[in-house]
This record gives C-alpha cells, sequence and structure tokens, in this order.
C-alpha cells in the first residue's frame, strides 16, 4: 500500500480534510489551492502544499508531510525544506507545518531545536490513529480506514460507503470514485470481484476509476485471447468494444 499516493490522492480531491484534522472548518479548504511544489536548492518536491489563494491574504501556507514508518530525521528534513521554500519564493504570508503519523511509536519526537516551533504551533502534530469520532466525515473516515487493521477495515468501509451514500447526490458519485481509490490501495491483494461481494458494491461500477480500470484489464487481457484463436471481432464482442480499439490495443502491445 503506497501511502504516499493515497494521502496525496485524498489531499487533492478532498482538500477539506486538512482542516478537519487542525480542528478546523472544513470549509477553508476553499481558500487554498494544494499542490507540489519544486525547491531547487535540493532538487526536490514539497509533496503536500496547501498555498492560500490571493483574494485570501490573512491565510496561512500549510506544510503537509505524512509519515507511515520511522524516520529520524523527519522533522530536520521538513523544517529545512520549508525554510529553503520561504527563502526561494519569499511569500508575505505566516505559515505552518503539519506531520500526520501514523501512529505515535514512530514519532521520533521534534529536536529541541525546533521546540519552540512546536510550541508556537508553527509544527502541529497529529496521530492518525488516535482520531476519534470520523463517523460524520468522509475525509476523516477514509484516513481511518488507512490505518485501520485489516481485520477492522472491512467493517468501517462498508460503514465509510454507506456514509457516502447518504450524503448529497451531487456529489456523491465523485465521493464514491475516491473511496473505490482508497479501497484498491488498502486491499491491493484482493481482487475487484472479491472486494464487491466483501463489501457489497455495485455503484462503483458506474465510477470513472472502475471504467479506467476495467478497460486497461480488458485491453492487457487481448494479446492472452488472440493466442488462444479468439478473432479480433470475438474479443471486441466479449469485452463490448469497438473492433478498432481491440485493433489499437493489438498495435500498442505489439509495438512492446
Amino acid at each position: 500500500m503506497k501511502t504516499d499516493t493515497i494521502f496525496y490522492t485524498l489531499l487533492q480531491n478532498l482538500p477539506s480534510v486538512l482542516f478537519e484534522l487542525l480542528e478546523q472548518s472544513p470549509t477553508l479548504a476553499l481558500h487554498y489551492e494544494f499542490s507540489s511544489v519544486e525547491i531547487k536548492e535540493l532538487a526536490r518536491r514539497l509533496d503536500g502544499l496547501f498555498l492560500p489563494k490571493p483574494e485570501y491574504p490573512q491565510d496561512p501556507i500549510y506544510f503537509v508531510e505524512v509519515q507511515f514508518q520511522k524516520d529520524d530525521n523527519l522533522y530536520w528534513r521538513l523544517i529545512t525544506e520549508t525554510f529553503l521554500y520561504l527563502n526561494q519564493y519569499k511569500p508575505e504570508r505566516s505559515w505552518q507545518a503539519v506531520v500526520l503519523w501514523a501512529n505515535r511509536s514512530i514519532d521520533p519526537g521534534i529536536p529541541l531545536a525546533y521546540q519552540g516551533l512546536l510550541a508556537s504551533k508553527q509544527i502541529y502534530v497529529v496521530y492518525l490513529d488516535e482520531l476519534v469520532d470520523t463517523s460524520s466525515s468522509i475525509g476523516l473516515g477514509i484516513i481511518k480506514l488507512v490505518v485501520a487493521p485489516e481485520g477492522e477495515a472491512i467493517q468501517q468501509a462498508k460503514s465509510l460507503i454507506n456514509l457516502v451514500k447518504k450524503g448529497d447526490a451531487a456529489n456523491s458519485r465523485d465521493l464514491l470514485e475516491l473511496v473505490e481509490r482508497m479501497l484498491v490501495y488498502k486491499f491491493s491483494s484482493y481482487s475487484r470481484q472479491e472486494l464487491e461481494a466483501m463489501l457489497g458494491l455495485t455503484e462503483w461500477q458506474q465510477t470513472r476509476f472502475y471504467q479506467e480500470v476495467k478497460e486497461e484489464m480488458e485491453l492487457k487481457t487481448i494479446p492472452r485471447l488472440l493466442k488462444e484463436g479468439l478473432t479480433v471481432e470475438q474479443i471486441a464482442r466479449v469485452f463490448e468494444l469497438d473492433i478498432e480499439v481491440v485493433k489499437q490495443a493489438i498495435k500498442k502491445q505489439s509495438s512492446k
């Protein structure tokens, strides 16, 4: 499970979750653009950057770091990257660095040199497994699902899906797709059919993500079906694809 991918996807699609973790109003997400920005001096990128829109000059910049394994140098690296960013871009704003640890046991503690930043809340630490009531928040529910042991995750996934279904119908399709992505990451060893049966999913077959994955798998299967003796026309009928799509897939596979 690639947790950096999971959280980048979550923050990109549901940025309000950051402000819920900070115990602030989720509507503050409307003030921000989420991105990753290159720091030239280090030739690397900041993965989680919430940069306020120009019309909200009073709002701070948030630097977000997610960590799921022990890293004794995380605070040193994060603060170095933060100050290099501030030096490079020279924003006229305040800032806060937010560290999301999977659990407290892997946090080595903030170095003495930076403990003043913790006291002033310029460094804000959250332990994701200690989140308590996530029953009314889809974003927090997804985080709880990601950090949950597999034995507990199934029931949490079902509750999360039910929460999505009860929400705004206009947004439910996009939210279901986001939850689906998280489930695929979380239960990567399960087949899609197993997940559907285990979680009682039917609606996700209509999401864009499902269709993209379905088409990708179908196109990868085409060469094997050709070897079994099926014709292009037969394959097109099996997958309900246009014949030209099948031909293009065969051409693409043969050029590799």
